[in-house]
């Protein structure tokens, strides 16, 4: 029953975006919305644990943090990017490998911070 009810939610959205006039653009309107919405959510993850762990962030050597918040500041141009950059197929090979170096920094420093 519960699943007759999901199928039937989605194909009712459906038949809104493409049946009612201007709906491809309230589809667009309703996903920017969703992404803001995901997006300042882990902005606010990211604000809430920088607070959580404020000592730890700050017994970090300068460079190391430099590291971790260059890392952070490439992923967010990375999201923020992304519809760019996935366009051509040598875009998406330099996200993929841009976004895997970033996690990777964040995962060194956090393991290195972890190990004293």
């Amino acid at each position: 029953m519960i699943i007759a009810r999901n199928i039937l939610i989605i194909a009712l959205l459906a038949a809104g975006v493409a049946f009612l006039p201007n709906g491809g653009n309230v589809a667009s309107a309703v996903m920017t919305t969703v992404t803001m919405g995901f997006l300042a959510g882990l902005a606010w993850t990211v604000y809430r644990l920088t607070y959580q762990f404020r000592t730890a962030l700050l017994s970090l050597s300068e460079s190391r943090r430099v590291v971790l918040y260059s890392c952070f500041g490439l992923a967010v141009l990375l999201i923020a990017g992304s519809a760019k950059m996935f366009s051509t197929g040598l875009g998406t090979l330099a996200w993929l490998l841009l976004m895997a170096s970033a996690l990777v920094g964040v995962w060194l420093i956090v393991s290195e911070a972890r190990s004293y």
